[in-house]
């Protein structure tokens, strides 16, 4: 495999370094490289290498370093301005049987029918009818302006560069008039002049030059016409007039209505040093690996070129290609490229990891934006920061998002189908009034169990050992089942002694392991078909314990490669994305609930336990963490009050006062009630679930309770019928459209969770135009005062009415 020599590609609006035409090779002469791991290194000198970099002594490694500083052009003389922010690569159904039971009417002087037809309806053959990537939106994501660095070069390239000119943005001026930067605008590429405008370099004048002044010390100083340095401010000399041009609104003020109360927040004060971090773009190659993988290589780089490189140095790692530092790299800002080498099962697995100096990123300008000295907060320093504190856990746990998960301890609630609950923790790094604040709270989500595919088996088709030992196999739809749950999951084999490979399931065979056959070549060259069962027998000595089961194809699907199901287990970590059952999610709902103290006693818990500043990489960076909960002062406002329809005795007009949040419906109307005089009910439910009894109760309690709450329901139902599956929705309502001109809403009973309440949504809201309410069969079978007020409070609404009103006296005016 060939890697490219030379520099990196800078995306500085579009622009590029261009590589060096004649890279050459340097080895320390009489090395020895380091015997854990091979190193390779090599080195493309710049043509004023620096001292420090050129005198690292590295074994028989080869150091790599491509230079992309080169000579300067000489600075003009009228382009003394204040130094404008730099640019660099990081910122930038089946019919059911006929039921011929009817309902008698509800009553005997009422002209509407309540009957119920047959369960399978056919109706009459007529033609019927979104911690957090915050990014200005201006430069792409991976060009993000980078408002609390400093450093950095802005590279130049013989290609023209995105254009930002008045074509598309105006003049697209940056920074407040009269500001130290205002000078730098984003015109048209034509309009370039003595304000450095970004422009193709055929269009820089000589006036165009991006800053003035020496460069930043401990850099290599040798002046190229592709790059200008800036010296920017450091810490002890910040920056004035930081840009940002989506900044936050500012709080409008403090309140003073209500009555004010102190509230715990789960928010941790953290203190941070006025140094700066030092930021490094990292290129693993091949690419495409998992984070996890990617943070294994870089911590094997750092112990390995420990000597070298990093001393006692303890970067900081994103698991993609931003790494961090306290203090600067002896490689100034040479490309480095490394050759590590990652221990595996089987084999070892080499890569190569070039690094790059992007930027300085400036801590005491992040503090001076939180103080309100400066506009705008610089949200790369903020992502730093978050990276230094994501290090440790990272590696410790299974990260998921900006969450951490641990396998649990002890007894822990079963989901079912193999999967079970991890609790861990969020933790992300939030800007704060005058102070940055790290935000803790208790999570949860589901993981599959980490157990053998025989139990994982059983547990998804919910049958146990012994009877699927007795069935001698499995059916079509248990095996499509099957499949359906474990592809995609990574699974090891415990045939091969220590040596437990993983493979990912890509599909599960139709035949068993008795008669799934594949190609084996024999010591003799020739090539037979070859049973899995009598595989295992003849290579591994082992005979199967269920060779009636199907196997599993795992890895690449052309390559044929398939294991016994008995001989392979779920690998532990993998989270569960698959949607979850409703029992799992009712399950899943219960083992995560609390009470706000026990939340709190959780979350002190976790900060404790976590133990930030014992942590080494954050005591590296200078970073403490205060591990009490903030306090901040509350406001409980009044409620305000409502008013119904009606009068009282009095001959007052009914309100209502909100008492924490509820209030009592009891004695009072809808402030504008409907009346319902054409209905229907469409019954989703076997009739074995919802009986004709269970219908007509919860009819007549309907009636009456609308008519207490001022709607009133004027009649029975003018149809009521069993119905199976989502395919009839659409034509049952379309029959009743036409039948009843009149009609007004139709109430669907349903049995559970079920796509036929999508259907019932889509034909109702966006086909035919008519109000729909569900109703749970369980709801149905028992009612409530309080479920049918509560549905009597939809139902008005979706007909037009209004259920209340604030006291006209207490409206915002």
């Amino acid at each position: 495999m060939s890697f490219p020599q030379g520099g990196p590609t800078s995306q500085g609006l579009g622009s590029q370094i261009p590589p060096p035409s004649q890279p050459a090779q340097l080895t320390p002469p009489n090395s020895q490289a380091p015997s854990h791991a091979p190193s390779t290194l090599t080195s493309t000198p710049s043509p004023q290498q620096s001292p420090l970099a050129s005198s690292i002594a590295m074994g028989t490694s080869s150091l790599s370093l491509s230079s992309s500083l080169q000579s300067h052009n000489s600075m003009s003389q009228q382009s003394q301005m204040s130094a404008p922010p730099m640019l660099t690569p990081s910122m930038m159904s089946s019919n059911s049987q006929p039921n011929n039971n009817l309902i008698a009417p509800l009553s005997a002087n009422q002209p509407n029918q309540f009957e119920m037809p047959p369960s399978n309806f056919q109706p009459p053959q007529q033609p019927l009818q979104p911690p957090p990537s915050m990014h200005n939106p201006l430069t792409p994501m991976h060009s993000q302006p980078n408002l609390g660095v400093l450093g950095g070069s802005l590279p130049l390239s013989s290609e023209r560069p995105m254009s930002l000119g008045s074509s598309s943005l105006g003049s697209a001026s940056i920074g407040p008039p009269g500001s130290s930067i205002s000078g730098m605008s984003m015109g048209a590429p034509s309009s370039m002049g003595p304000h450095s405008s970004m422009g193709p370099p055929s269009s820089m004048g000589p006036q165009s030059s991006m800053g003035t002044g020496p460069m930043n010390p401990g850099f290599p100083s040798n002046p190229s016409p592709t790059m200008s340095v800036e010296r920017f401010p450091t810490a002890a000399q910040p920056r004035q007039g930081a840009i940002d041009g989506f900044s936050a609104p500012q709080r409008p003020g403090m309140g003073s209505s209500g009555k004010q109360i102190v509230l715990k927040a789960n928010y941790f004060k953290v203190n941070i040093p006025n140094t700066d971090l030092h930021h490094y773009d990292v290129d693993i190659r091949p690419d495409k690996c998992p984070r996890r993988v990617n943070r294994e290589i870089i911590e094997n780089m750092v112990e390995n070129f420990r000597n070298q490189i990093f001393q006692d140095r303890r970067p900081v790692f994103d698991g993609r290609r931003n790494m961090y530092t306290a203090h600067p790299l002896p490689i100034d800002r040479q490309r480095v490229e490394l050759d590590v080498t990652l221990p595996g099962e089987g084999r070892d697995r080499t890569f190569r990891v070039a690094i790059k100096w992007v930027a300085r990123v400036s801590l005491y300008s992040l503090k001076l934006a939180l103080d309100g000295r400066l506009h705008g907060i610089p949200f790369e320093t903020i992502q730093a920061l978050d990276v230094v504190m994501r290090h440790l856990p990272s590696m410790r746990y299974a990260p998921v998002g900006r969450s951490f998960f641990s396998a649990p301890v002890g007894q822990t609630p079963p989901l079912g189908g193999g999967r079970e609950v991890w609790f861990g923790f969020h933790q992300s790094m939030r800007p704060s009034q005058w102070k940055m604040m790290l935000n803790i709270d208790v999570s949860a989500t589901a993981f599959y169990r980490a157990q053998s595919v025989i139990d994982f088996m059983c547990e998804v088709l919910d049958t146990p050992r012994d009877e699927l030992r007795q069935s001698r196999g499995l059916t079509d739809s248990q095996r499509v089942k099957f499949t359906k749950e474990i592809k995609g999951l990574k699974v090891e084999i415990t045939h091969c002694g220590q040596m437990r490979r993983k493979y990912r399931v890509c599909n599960v065979t139709r035949r068993p392991a008795s008669h799934q056959t594949f190609p084996l070549m024999l010591d003799s060259g020739q090539t037979i078909e070859c049973t899995v069962a009598r595989y295992f027998q003849e290579r591994h000595n082992r005979v199967l314990e269920y060779p009636f089961l199907p196997c599993l194809q795992v890895g690449q699907e052309q390559k044929h490669t398939y294991l016994p199901i008995e001989v392979c287990n779920i690998v532990a970590g993998q989270r569960c994305i698959k949607k979850l059952t409703d029992s799992q999610t009712s399950t899943m709902i219960k083992a995560t609930a609390r009470s706000a103290p026990d939340r709190e006693r959780e979350i002190c818990d976790l900060v404790s336990n976590a133990g930030f500043n014992n942590d080494p990489y954050v005591r590296e960076f200078g970073i403490e963490v205060i591990d009490v909960m903030t306090e901040v002062r509350g406001r409980v406002l009044p409620a305000p009050r409502l008013q119904y329809g009606g009068v009282n005795r009095t001959q007052l007009q009914v309100q209502a006062i909100p008492n924490q949040g509820v209030w009592d419906m009891r004695g009072k109307q809808f402030h504008t009630g409907i009346e319902i005089n054409v209905w229907a009910i469409a019954c989703f439910a076997h009739q074995r679930q919802c009986p004709e009894n269970s219908i007509r109760n919860f009819t007549r309690s309907l009636q009456r309770i609308s008519e207490d709450a001022g709607m009133p329901i004027r009649s029975g139902p003018v149809f009521c019928r069993y119905a199976q599956g989502s395919d009839q929705v659409e034509p049952m309502f379309k029959y009743l459209m036409q039948e009843f001109r009149n009609l007004q809403l139709i109430v669907v009973v349903l049995p559970g969770k079920t796509p036929v309440y999508a259907e019932v949504k889509r034909v109702g809201d966006t086909c035919l135009g008519i109000a729909t309410q569900c109703v749970q069969v369980k709801n149905v079978n028992k009612t409530s005062p309080q479920t049918l007020s509560n549905l009597c409070l939809k139902i008005n609404v979706k007909l037009g009415g209004i259920n209340n009103i604030l006291v006209p006296n207490m409206r915002p005016k």
